[in-house]
This record gives structure tokens, C-alpha cells and sequence, in this order.
């Protein structure tokens, strides 16, 4: 009818709303070949390394046998491993040099990666695809073909010595003779990327107009810096230490190529040197699992953490 007013569009009611939904088995079904493949490539290999690790030695042979069965395990060596790691174990060495070298390499990752996060975040402009492509481009290449590398660089007659023969007190140093400076190093390079990158993100999330009002309020750059800028980047941070220290505990191919000295080495270079040998697999699976707790309580302080900042955002 003319000048009639046009209906009005119906409600979606909650039947609406309930029929347009996508079933409830869906998400668990596409969650499902994820579920399987950590239940196949994590969950069965670890208990494997359980068993090894409470199980026994071959009484002929003396090589380290697996127990599947959890009420045939025996804990000692377990025992032995967690106790080895603390001040005046066996392990102890080792644990130590791995939890300072690591921190350091962290802290250095810190100097070095930050900036160079910082700029691309909030400067990188129409060139931030090339500068990430150009982050990204270490994982292009072997880890072990850069450690290689380096070794070339580093040798007594490399391009390193070459450029620091001039400065005083450089002249002739063999800088993989067992330095612990060295290493550090070689782990800073390794797995700055895996820093870089999750701080970047962080970064490139954060909301300029904050740092628009503090410098609308006449607060300098460094002190917005300070006071605004890190604060907001402090997740970023935080999972970006973690995702750089976690693969580091566990390195230890990088001590291997770089110093290769018993004086620097770390508890990867032991679980690696008893898993090689038939008798004493069963305690480098016990140094897998004492590692194992301590990433774990590691993590879990990150989750937490991470949980608590939504909440406050929330």
C-alpha cells in the first residue's frame, strides 16, 4: 500500500543465533590431527626417555635397558640426576655454565636485538616487509652452516684476527681455545632471530597514541621511552626471552664447534656425551628429564605472567 511504512527486519533471535553456529564436534575434529601428532612426536618419544631413565642395565653387557612398565621403574638415577644439578653434585658445573652463559647471551640478545625491533616497529615504514625479509633470512641457511662459518671467521689466521690485530692486546688471539666469550657469542648470533621477532611484534602492536600524549604533555623521548614505551612492551619482552632461552638450555653443538673445552661445557654437552655411551644412557635420559622440570617451571612463570597481564587489561 502506498505510503505504507516499510516493515521493519525481524529480530535474530536466539534460535537464529543457535542455527547459524557451526556444530559442536567441528573445533575438536580440527583440533584432533594436532592433538595426534604431539600425542605421536612428543608424548610417546618423552615417555620413552622415562622409561630409559627408570629402567636398568643388561647384566651381560652393561648397556641401559628401557622399563615400558611404570610399576617396574626404579628412581634412583633419577634421584641421582636431580641431585647432581644442585651446588656440589656432579653436575653441578655444567648446570651453572649453562644458566650464565644463557643469561648472558640473553642479555646481550637484549643490546643488540631491541633496537634493531624498536626501528623497524616504529620507523621501518613502506620498507618493513624488506627489513623483516631480511630478519628472516638467517633461517634461510643451516644452523650448523653459520657455526661452521664462524669457526672460518674466528680462526687464527680468519678475518676476525684480521681486523683486530691492530687494536692493542688483540694481536694473535685464538678465540677457540675453550673462551666462554666465544660461545656467548656464538649463541647471541644463533638465536637473535628467535628474539627479534616475537619483540617486534610486540612492539608493532603497541598504540602510538599514548606515545602521542606523552610528548603532547612535554615529556622528553627517553623518559615516554622509560615510563611509556617499555611498559607496554614488556610481554614482548618476556616471550621473546623465553623463546630464545629455551633452545639455548638445551644447545650444544655451538660449544662443540666454538670452544669444544671441558671448561665451558654446558649440561646439553653431558646429556649428549652420556647418551652416547651404552652404560650411561640412562643417566643422560635423567639429565633430560631434570632439564625437562626446570624449562618447565620456566614456562610455566611466563604463562603465568601472561595471564595476569590479560587479566589487567581486561
Amino acid at each position: 500500500m502506498i505510503g505504507s511504512p516499510a516493515p521493519r527486519p525481524r529480530r535474530r533471535g536466539a534460535r537464529d543465533w543457535a542455527e547459524s553456529r557451526p556444530p559442536r564436534w567441528l573445533w575438536p575434529a580440527l583440533a584432533a590431527p594436532g592433538v595426534a601428532w604431539l600425542v605421536v612426536l612428543f608424548a610417546v618419544p618423552f615417555y620413552a626417555v622415562i622409561a630409559l631413565a627408570a629402567g636398568g642395565q643388561d647384566p651381560i653387557f652393561g648397556d641401559a635397558t628401557a622399563e615400558w612398565n611404570p610399576l617396574g621403574w626404579n628412581l634412583s638415577t633419577i634421584g641421582d640426576a636431580f641431585s647432581g644439578v644442585f651446588p656440589g653434585g656432579t653436575q653441578w658445573g655444567p648446570m651453572g655454565r649453562t644458566f650464565v652463559y644463557v643469561a648472558l647471551a640473553v642479555a646481550l640478545c637484549f643490546v643488540l636485538g631491541f633496537p634493531v625491533a624498536y626501528y623497524v616497529a616504529r620507523f621501518g615504514g613502506r620498507r618493513k616487509g624488506l627489513l623483516l625479509a631480511l630478519l628472516l633470512a638467517p633461517f634461510w641457511i643451516s644452523y650448523l652452516m653459520r657455526m661452521l662459518a664462524w669457526v672460518n671467521l674466528l680462526q687464527p689466521d680468519g678475518y676476525v684476527n684480521d681486523a683486530l690485530d691492530p687494536l692493542p692486546g688483540f694481536a694473535g688471539v685464538n678465540w677457540l681455545d675453550g673462551r666462554w666469550s666465544t660461545l656467548v657469542v656464538g649463541l647471541t648470533y644463533g638465536y637473535i632471530p628467535f628474539f627479534i621477532l616475537p619483540l617486534y611484534a610486540a612492539l608493532d602492536r603497541n598504540d602510538t597514541r599514548l606515545l602521542e600524549a606523552s610528548r603532547d604533555l612535554g615529556v622528553g623521548p627517553i623518559r615516554t621511552f622509560l615510563h611509556v614505551t617499555l611498559p607496554m612492551s614488556r610481554q614482548g619482552m618476556l616471550a621473546a626471552a623465553v623463546i630464545t632461552a629455551l633452545p639455548m638450555f638445551g644447545d650444544y653443538y655451538t660449544q662443540d664447534l666454538l670452544s669444544a673445552s671441558p671448561r665451558t661445557s654446558m649440561i646439553g654437552n653431558q646429556i649428549n656425551l652420556f647418551l652416547r655411551q651404552g652404560s650411561g644412557s640412562q643417566f643422560g635420559s635423567a639429565l633430560v628429564l631434570v632439564l625437562s622440570c626446570l624449562l618447565a617451571v620456566l614456562m610455566a612463570y611466563y604463562l603465568w605472567s601472561t595471564n595476569v597481564a590479560a587479566r589487567d587489561v581486561r
